[in-house]
């Protein structure tokens, strides 16, 4: 599995990556990395045919508080042959690296 840090994050998603948090609904709306899409852990599965779309066309990333449950969903991903990448450190990690956030 591919990890990227928040540090790379903002070149990622300068370069057109998409980035998809699987925190929940309460979580994403206290703050999030502008441009994230919503997509709770829980409900990724339901999403297989869309982010395997997404990481056709580009880097897929996914975040999540702190990169446990973003591990999941890219382990997740991967049985299912879609390449996604983690961001270590979560939105947690970007927030305290000076990121820009979104309400």
């Amino acid at each position: 599995m591919r990890e990227i840090t928040v540090d790379e994050l903002a070149t990622a998603l300068d370069d057109g990556a998409r980035l998809v948090d699987v925190r929940e609904p309460d979580e994403h709306a206290g703050g999030h990395v502008p441009g994230a899409q919503l997509m709770p852990l829980a409900t990724v599965g339901e999403h297989l045919d869309e982010l395997r779309t997404a990481a056709d066309e580009g880097s897929l990333l996914v975040i999540c508080h702190s990169g446990g449950r973003s591990m999941k969903a890219c382990e997740f991903l991967a049985e299912h042959d879609i390449e996604a990448t983690n961001v270590a450190g979560g939105t947690s990690g970007w927030i305290a690296s000076g990121g820009a956030v979104e309400t």
